[in-house]
């Protein structure tokens, strides 16, 4: 876990990283969108929404997440309850922001925003909350810890 705000940084980067692939994959083969987009068309997005994301977490859903995980009524000093605690707020508040974002920037398909959002909110939550926790989550922590806390990799950025 990060300690330092140079470690923080890092730590929403490789975390924003790993994040948006996948959901920017996932969004993309459920809307068969993949094999219609160039290489170039496909790195531009997920440029854009990596830059929105990291932005997003960084100074408004990472503070208010944090907020909410360390008011709930949990024993704070177990390491697990934190992870977890702080994961799903952080899921939850990426996932209203993400979706508003990728309604907005590729339609509704003529429904009804309210109807869109909410199916894109849905798809989007059951498929986040158990990759952060399950997989973007562990990894980047483990990354994080052996090649960033391990070597003191921070102090050089």
């Amino acid at each position: 876990m990060p300690t330092t705000k140079k470690e923080e940084a890092v730590f929403g980067l490789m975390m924003c990283f790993g994040m948006v692939i996948f959901m920017m994959t996932y969004n993309l083969v459920r809307h068969d969108a993949l094999g219609s987009m160039t290489g170039v068309e496909l790195f531009l997005q997920f440029i854009l929404c990596f830059a929105v994301a990291f932005l997003l977490e960084a100074f408004v859903v990472g503070p208010v997440a944090k907020k909410v995980a360390f008011a709930l009524p949990y024993n704070k000093s177990k390491k697990l309850y934190v992870i977890v605690s702080l994961a799903c707020c952080m899921v939850v508040g990426m996932v209203t922001l993400m979706s508003l974002y990728g309604l907005l920037t590729n339609g509704m398909d003529g429904e009804p925003f309210y109807r869109a959002y909410l199916t894109l909110y849905f798809y989007n939550f059951i498929f986040a909350l158990p990759l952060q926790l399950l997989i973007v989550g562990p990894s980047v922590r483990f990354l994080f810890g052996k090649w960033v806390k391990g070597r003191g990799a921070v102090n050089a950025v």
